[in-house]
């Protein structure tokens, strides 16, 4: 939008993030999303399809699945890795694996299969909760860590390695795990909010602290990924506090599906990203990808869920419609997606919707008529706003053209 006609408090002393950070985003709808307790499992050609509107979109990273999980994971993930070497995508695929060879040697086995490494996702829990309940130690999980990361490198997988609940556990702990991980060969390490935990301030200084106190230490090349989910609302403001601290890429899944309320949403995280600058691709099937999970796994998308619920950019509200409809007079789409919306529409793929219902104004009649070509008589509208103001709700398609059938229906003669 033209900056003087926008004065963004968002950014008054500077942006939070810079617009030269590159961030990158990990697919988990396939894996971590499938986790959500009341979703349907798609089939493999419903997953095949996801993963292309995945690339689509430009989603750098997915994970594939878990395929020590049984014998349909299996077949499911090495299907999907499959598909992305013989379509030659871009997205690089990952695994799930707890720390354990029977979970590593599915993945190795897949890779060598398909032709192309897939990054293990090797995962154990680590916060002292988690180390009372499991009559864990540090020792035992340090061990248990060097032994799972050389297992999968030395079979020439890279690998990401995750400690659940580490928002959580104790900064000793912390540094030992991941210090260890990157010595016996990791080259990314994954934080993880799996409880949803985490305010913005945790996210961020959790970031910051592997940064610090690990990553710079190691000396290696290491990319930081953060996990994070959404008990709390605040995954995507977690997300974006974690790119802040310096992360290098965010997980997250389509509709925040996963356990319990789910994972950070991809489809907003996507939108914010977009709108801050940080990522250019083109997001006009984001919708598309949306409706894809939606209808896969039996998830209802709520009408007035961000950007691709029903009535994100639907209006019936004379004050509102009648701004949009000035707008559009003047011949700027973008003025016209601005004016009530924080989010372009046409950014998305998507347009705003004028409907007519009890709170409108006749402007909202005659924009609806002239978006359908009819002519917009004073009888009709007279009609139809009348009409209106006696609904209860937003007047559906049929009622509105039965009125305009019957106002242009001859005069019955006796």
């Amino acid at each position: 939008m033209k900056h003087e006609l926008i004065h963004d408090w968002n950014t008054y002393t500077g942006a939070e993030i810079p617009a030269t950070h590159h961030v990158a985003l990990n697919d988990e709808t396939l894996r971590d999303g499938l986790q959500n307790p009341s979703v349907r499992d798609p089939s493999i050609a419903e997953k095949i399809e996801i993963l292309h509107l995945m690339e689509s979109l430009g989603i750098d990273t997915v994970n594939i699945g878990l395929p020590g999980a049984g014998p349909r994971a299996y077949a499911d993930t090495e299907a999907l890795a499959r598909e992305i070497v013989t379509s030659r995508m871009k997205i690089r695929p990952n695994c799930a694996a707890r720390t354990l060879k029977n979970d590593i040697q599915p993945i190795i086995e897949i890779s060598e299969k398909v032709g192309r490494p897939i990054e293990a996702a090797t995962f154990l829990g680590s916060s002292p909760i988690r180390r009372l309940v499991e009559d864990w130690t540090v020792d035992h999980l340090q061990r248990t860590t060097e032994d799972a990361v050389k297992f999968a490198t030395s079979a020439g997988l890279p690998v990401m390695y995750v400690t659940e609940d580490t928002i959580r556990t104790d900064p000793a702990t912390v540094i030992t795990l991941y210090s260890t991980a990157i010595r016996a060969g990791a080259r990314a390490v994954v934080l993880c909010d799996t409880v949803g935990h985490a305010t913005p301030r945790g996210a961020h200084n959790l970031v910051n602290f592997v940064i610090e106190e690990v990553v710079k230490p190691s000396g290696e090349e290491i990319r930081v990924d953060w996990h994070g989910h959404n008990d709390r609302g605040l995954a995507i403001a977690n997300s974006l506090a974690a790119i802040a601290a310096g992360a290098d890429q965010v997980h997250a899944a389509a509709l925040a599906l996963g356990e319990r309320v789910g994972n950070t949403p991809m489809e907003l995280m996507l939108v914010n990203l977009r709108l801050l600058g940080l990522i250019e691709q083109d997001l006009s099937k984001l919708k598309q990808y949306s409706e894809a999970v939606s209808k896969a796994t039996h998830t209802p998308i709520p009408p007035n869920y961000p950007v691709v619920g029903r009535d994100a950019f639907r209006t019936a509200t004379g004050v509102h419609a009648a701004a949009i409809v000035k707008a559009y007079k003047k011949g700027d789409q973008e003025l016209a997606n601005s004016i009530y919306s924080g989010v372009p529409s046409h950014l998305f793929g998507l347009e705003q919707i004028i409907e007519i219902g009890p709170l409108s104004g006749r402007s909202n009649v005659l924009y609806w008529l002239e978006k359908r070509n009819v002519p917009a008589t004073d009888e009709l509208v007279d009609r139809i706003f009348a009409a209106a103001k006696q609904a209860e709700r937003i007047m559906t398609e049929v009622e509105i053209q039965t009125i305009i059938a019957s106002a242009a229906a001859p005069a019955k003669t006796r």
